[in-house]
């Protein structure tokens, strides 16, 4: 995660439906569609909430989740552990990195048995300090969305690497609404949070389409997580708001675009551009000019093109005689 490169992540969740073949496809497509990582998330029901049904458990807020419980919800959409070392083998024999996203220490203690090479907290763990710290204490790259937490959580989550003597840290700002609108993107953000925490910075994105990704490597990004998935009509809880082959393809090649628009600061004039001065303002007679005469508006005038002196020149000029003559449509000579 150190090239100017944009890192895109592929982010897998649940889009699987419970189907190992459909994870192993997935992560192929991914790798086939241009993705540089894969994502998946490591957690059971059991590890990530609590089996109960009385109303603090109900989602209730306005979700595409709505009805269900929080239990409920994530033995759906939990990816087995038991698949974690096939699906980690397979993406190192297609040469794409896989990782995951430990929810509680268990986690975080089973993918290091499986070498997994960067840590994801996800937005609503930003706030669980004591995972952040023990995370980071692995020595592993931590990347961290920031959809629900407020300016001092972040902090706090950023003190936990530190603490742990973690400093390769990845801030990615995160609408945690799905689908998210555009108008909630607030993308500024994102070079905010690189001036004030330091650390490197992206987004991990919900909305639809490739604008907001594209967008936000043109405020600094170098991180971008995108939900993928083979075709939405496998259903599941990401489903909406994930991205098919096809469409995160499409967002790869919008973001390397992007990338290439960018380019480095520079005032220098390619050969090109300066070939392109030839139709740049100049000075001009634009009536025949006797020696001794006087330069008038009337006889020189700035036009295309470029072959005369500079415009900057005419009120220098403008007064003064002609040391020699000119014919009409002759550049100017002067300095």
């Amino acid at each position: 995660m150190t090239t100017n490169k944009t890192f895109i992540i592929a982010e897998l969740s649940a889009n699987h439906n419970h189907k190992k073949e459909i994870a192993l496809e997935s992560i192929k497509a991914a790798k086939e569609a241009g993705a540089d990582a894969v994502k998946i998330q490591t957690y059971t029901a059991d590890t990530l909430t609590l089996n109960c049904d009385n109303e603090y458990f109900q989602i209730k807020q306005g979700t595409l989740w709505d009805g269900t419980t929080l239990y409920k919800l994530y033995q759906q959409a939990y990816t087995p552990w038991e698949w974690h070392q096939e699906l980690f083998d397979y993406a190192k024999s297609l040469d794409i990195p896989l990782f995951s996203t430990p929810f509680d220490k268990s986690a975080v203690d089973f993918l290091e048995s499986l070498n997994n090479p960067i840590i994801k907290i996800a937005s609503f763990e930003l706030v669980d300090i004591p995972l952040i710290e023990y995370a980071a204490s692995k020595g592993r790259p931590m990347i961290m969305s920031t959809g629900i937490a407020t300016l001092n959580e972040i902090q706090e989550a950023v003190d936990a690497c530190h603490k742990a003597g973690n400093e390769d840290i990845t801030l990615l700002k995160c609408t945690s609404s799905y689908p998210a609108p555009l108008n909630e993107a607030n993308l500024l953000t994102i070079p905010d949070l690189k001036n004030r925490f330091g650390c490197k910075v992206g987004l991990s994105d919900h909305t639809a389409g490739s604008v907001a990704p594209c967008a936000a490597v043109a405020l600094g990004a170098q991180v971008i997580e995108k939900h993928f998935i083979m075709d939405r009509s496998i259903g599941g809880p990401d489903a909406a708001f994930s991205m098919t082959k096809d469409e995160f393809a499409e967002m790869v090649k919008r973001v390397r675009e992007t990338e290439e628009c960018l380019g480095q600061v520079n005032y220098e004039l390619s050969d090109k551009m300066k070939k392109n001065r030839k139709f740049a303002r100049s000075l001009f007679a634009c009536a025949d000019i006797a020696k001794g005469e006087i330069f008038t508006e009337k006889n020189i005038r700035s036009v295309r093109p470029g072959d005369g002196c500079s415009p900057k020149y005419l009120p220098e000029l403008l007064g003064k005689t002609s040391d020699r003559v000119y014919k009409f449509g002759e550049p100017i000579v002067y300095k």
